[in-house]
Parts: structure tokens; C-alpha cells; sequence
């Protein structure tokens, strides 16, 4: 069975609250989960310690059974010392993809095809 550590919403409309669980990553994200290690509030503020209360033992222990965090639980979990994130890098984020590479090529050509 494979563990993973990650993010089951609750709250009302435009109010999100987020607990931070184990689950069997065959369950759905807000089904059965195995037990709740913290909880994740997004409409506090960004330096507010009540943002993200995590139980870090429990964590630990889970971590060391083999569950896989997420990779928005593994920011929290790097927040508080407990797992290490590797950065990320890549430098093609902004760039278009080809087809509207081709789109926007097809337009100036079209455009200076117009202008003379």
C-alpha cells in the first residue's frame, strides 16, 4: 500500500481549509484518510503561526514508513526542517509552446504581407 502525505479540503465556498493527512493514494483527496498529522489555513496571513500547524512527530514517523508527501506539503514540511525540497529549475516556464509559436509567425508574416 502506498502512503501519501497530502491535503484534504474542508470549508465552505471561497473559504477554503485544508487538514494535512495520510492516506492511501488510491482514495480520492477528500475521502478516507489514515490519520491527520495538521492543518493548513490559507486565509491567514502569509507569517501568521496559526497558517500551518503540523504535528511534527507524527510526520517524522510517517516519513520514516515510507509515505510521499505532496509537493505542496513538502514546502510545509521544508518550512519546519523536517524534508529537505530540491529547487526547482526551468527556464522554458514563460516561453510559448510551438503551436503559438507558429500562430504568432503566421500573423507577422501576415501583417507585413498587409503593410506593403
Amino acid at each position: 500500500m502506498s502512503l501519501k502525505i497530502r491535503l484534504t479540503r474542508g470549508g465552505a465556498k471561497k473559504r477554503p481549509y485544508y487538514r494535512i493527512v495520510v492516506a492511501d493514494a488510491r482514495s480520492p483527496r477528500d475521502g478516507r484518510f489514515i490519520e491527520k498529522i495538521g492543518a493548513y489555513d490559507p486565509m491567514k496571513a502569509k507569517d501568521s503561526p496559526e497558517r500551518v500547524v503540523l504535528d511534527v512527530e507524527k510526520a517524522q514517523a510517517w516519513l520514516a514508513k515510507g509515505a510521499q508527501p505532496t509537493d505542496r506539503v513538502l514546502r510545509f514540511l521544508d518550512a519546519a526542517g523536517i524534508a529537505k525540497r530540491p529547487a526547482r529549475s526551468n527556464p522554458k516556464k514563460a516561453e510559448p509552446g510551438e503551436k503559438a509559436k507558429e500562430r504568432a509567425a503566421a500573423k507577422a508574416e501576415k501583417a507585413g504581407a498587409s503593410a506593403e
